[in-house]
């Protein structure tokens, strides 16, 4: 099973979270840019429907997908921003 961890830090003057090299948007605090990545990878839990996924590689072309709607990941959420203050 594959596993999906977002990181939780410092981001554009506030906090977000990303996976691998993708920035949420930015948030005010640290506080809030932490239950907006827990909540992403609770509904990484949600079963859907089979879908269609398309999303932009680093090198800026589109990936496109098949995504079985009960194929879910793993997931965690580590905090950045909380180890760098120690």
């Amino acid at each position: 099973m594959p596993k999906v961890t977002y990181h939780v830090g410092p981001h554009d003057d506030g906090y977000g979270y990303r996976l691998g090299d993708v920035w949420s948007e930015t948030f005010a605090d640290h506080d809030t840019a932490l239950a907006a990545a827990k909540s992403a990878a609770e509904r990484q839990h949600l079963e859907g429907r089979d879908a269609e996924i398309a999303y932009q590689l680093p090198n800026g072309r589109w990936q496109t997908e098949y995504a079985a709607g009960g194929d879910r990941p793993d997931t965690e959420v580590i905090d950045d921003g909380e180890a760098r203050k120690s």
